[in-house]
């Protein structure tokens, strides 16, 4: 596969290039994948209106094997100190590997508009369910060992591809046992999530915490993409991946919901870019 710019690509640096900067640069993987932490990430410095320089980790062209997520892994460890995209990096400060501390970085750089709410019950509730959605044992790490999981008992072992899974496997310590559970876990928190989001619509509120946006609806639509993608219109994905995320278990598709989606939809309309730059 041969992933193609397009008029919507943003324009990446290198590793190399993105050390000699200052600013905001958000080391984002591959192109044209749109991974839940990756676009979680960019969404919450979009709307901050916080501008940042684009880094990749890969190359151009990229095989079906490695969906465009191979690349400076050297490069990237040297600089940030682990081999995982998606990294916010602030001039010269500790470079932040993880969602919270992105989240945290965003609203010290630029404290309009909140996104992490001031009363204290209205944070522990919006951390909590956020942990659900990009944590670890969280819907997106259990899409991931789904991912894995499917891969290692369907693919030879001559298979092109089979080296990536294992490198996968051995980075998120994946555990059969656990890669089995996870669509119970994925439908369970799609469920709960769901039924606060539900709870909220019926109350006159069209927000996750309170009665404005905050960091949460932003990780839910994000992260349901990895559930059911936008169209192709507005997330013109590398058709592999596309094919991937739809792939559902019964039990998780039974758990969405049409508001679900709707407020998905209703996120990314009236506060993000459509369609997805990549």
């Amino acid at each position: 596969m041969k992933i193609r710019m397009n008029d919507i690509q943003l324009r990446y640096l290198s590793i190399a290039e993105a050390r000699r900067q200052g600013g905001l640069r958000l080391v984002l993987g591959a192109y044209a994948v749109p991974g839940p932490w990756r676009e979680a990430c960019k969404a919450i410095f979009h709307v901050k209106g916080v501008p940042y320089q684009p880094v990749v980790t890969a190359d151009e062209g990229c095989s079906d094997a490695d969906f465009g997520m191979n690349g400076s892994a050297s490069e990237l460890l040297a600089w940030t100190g682990q081999e995982s995209a998606p990294v916010a990096v602030w001039n010269d400060e500790r470079p932040c590997s993880g969602w919270v501390e992105q989240l945290h970085l965003a609203e010290r750089i630029a404290p309009s508009p909140p996104l992490i709410p001031a009363d204290v019950e209205e944070r522990v509730l919006m951390f909590g369910m956020a942990h659900e959605l990009c944590g670890r044992g969280g819907l997106g790490w259990c899409k991931r060992l789904g991912m894995i999981h499917a891969n290692l008992t369907t693919l030879a072992p001559e298979h092109p591809a089979r080296p990536y899974w294992n490198h996968m496997a051995r980075k998120y310590g994946y555990i059969p046992a656990e890669a089995e559970a996870a669509p119970a876990r994925m439908a369970a928190i799609v469920r709960t999530l769901g039924r606060h989001l539900e709870r909220q619509y019926q109350a006159g509120r069209t927000y996750f915490i309170g009665a404005s946006l905050s960091a949460l609806d932003l990780y839910w639509a994000t992260f349901l993409g990895i559930l059911k993608p936008l169209d192709e219109t507005l997330c013109p994905m590398a058709t592999p991946i596309r094919a991937v995320y739809a792939d559902l278990h019964p039990q998780v598709a039974q758990a969405l919901e049409p508001l679900h989606l709707q407020h998905r939809d209703f996120i990314y309309r009236e506060h993000l870019e459509l369609p997805v730059r990549f």
